[in-house]
């Protein structure tokens, strides 16, 4: 039985997502926008005030009997809409006046509530359309004038909340970290961390432009589909060609293809986890030993870093209380159990440590 190859799956749906996107993209950027468009917000403004105007005019109209024209003493439907307009204005000429009981009380009780609506209203949209629309300009201006050798994180999901967390413990600035989520909570939430975070599509290139990838020293890529994720790593690795871009693939089989586009490091969570679920069956101790050495809270760490001047001709030995656990010298990999033929270190190699985080030994 035959199945058709998962990367000719994967290229399908990425060519499909940027068809689509071509269609709805849209380079407008807000840091916490609303859900609507602000033509959207102007309309469903414009059409409440409209109802607003109309129940006031509608109750004065039923108790017009109620009104006094000082001009002519004649209420028309022209002097009663007259009067709504000005009465929900604040205007109040006095050349028509309430002059029974239920006139003023509609007055005092619906159509003075209904006068504070209508400026919240407009008080509201004009914040919403020219006030807040530049004050955004503003802070996405500051954000990008402070940018520099920073990290950018696209899709703030478990996985990238997860990620972010472990760099702040690590020591990254928060200042110095951007979030890309199109979810409104997730934005929400990476603010809260004190990082600036931007509610948009990641797979727009003007996206990642107004996030300054041209800058960046790494993009984590955490879209949630691979499909995504692929175009993500694309867009990133064609604006920023020395960035250290890092990809959590969904599928195993799509690792392949994330390495063509252009990937340094691919993760596959899923996998990664069966085998320390597998590891846990016949040895208990493992999982809190990775635990350990794999978060900033842990006793050991792994440190990787090239060879400074002072440890050059030095053998591997030498390096204690840290232990080398690796050696990458040039194209050639040397994995623990070939290091004691290193007789010694030489500038340019790139070493794998294992060293205290604490008390300064093993």
């Amino acid at each position: 039985m035959s199945s058709p190859a998962p990367q000719h799956s994967l290229l399908d749906r990425v060519w499909s997502l940027i068809r689509r996107k071509r269609l709805t993209e849209s380079p407008r950027i807000v840091i916490t926008p609303d859900a609507w468009s602000p033509s959207q917000t102007l309309a469903t403004r414009i059409l409440l005030a409209v109802l607003l105007f109309t129940i006031a005019f509608a109750l004065l109209w039923w108790d017009r009997d109620g009104l006094r024209d000082q001009l002519d003493g004649e209420v028309s439907f022209t002097d009663v809409v007259y009067f709504t307009m000005i009465t929900v204005s604040t205007v109040g000429y006095g050349d028509i006046v309430p002059v029974s009981t239920s006139a003023r009380l509609i007055d005092a009780l619906v159509v003075t509530p209904i006068r504070f609506g209508l400026w919240f209203l407009f008080l509201g949209t004009a914040y919403q359309l020219i006030i807040r629309q530049y004050m955004e300009g503003y802070r996405m201006a500051k954000l990008q004038s402070m940018l520099n050798h920073h990290l950018i994180v696209c899709g703030f999901g478990h996985t990238g909340l997860s990620s972010t967390k472990e760099l702040l413990s690590r020591g990254a600035q928060a200042d110095q970290i951007v979030v890309i989520d199109q979810r409104e909570e997730r934005v929400r939430l990476a603010g809260s961390l004190g990082i600036a975070a931007i509610q948009a599509d990641a797979t727009q290139e003007t996206v990642l432009r107004d996030a300054v990838i041209e800058k960046a020293k790494c993009v984590i890529i955490t879209a949630g589909r691979d499909d995504a994720s692929a175009l993500i790593l694309l867009t990133a690795r064609h604006l920023n060609p020395t960035a250290r871009l890092i990809v959590s693939a969904k599928e195993e089989e799509n690792v392949k293809l994330f390495k063509q586009g252009g990937a340094d490091a691919i993760v596959s969570p899923a996998t990664f986890g069966g085998y320390i679920l597998a590891a846990a069956v016949d040895h208990g101790h493992i999982v809190h030993y990775l635990d350990d050495l794999l978060t900033a809270r842990g006793n050991v760490s792994l440190e990787e870093r090239s060879v400074r001047q002072d440890e050059v001709g030095k053998s591997p030995a030498a390096l204690k209380p840290d232990v080398l656990l690796r050696l990458y010298r040039g194209e050639k990999i040397i994995p623990l159990a070939e290091l004691d033929q290193v007789s010694h270190l030489e500038e340019g190699d790139t070493m794998v440590l294992l060293k205290s985080s604490r008390n300064g030994s093993i």
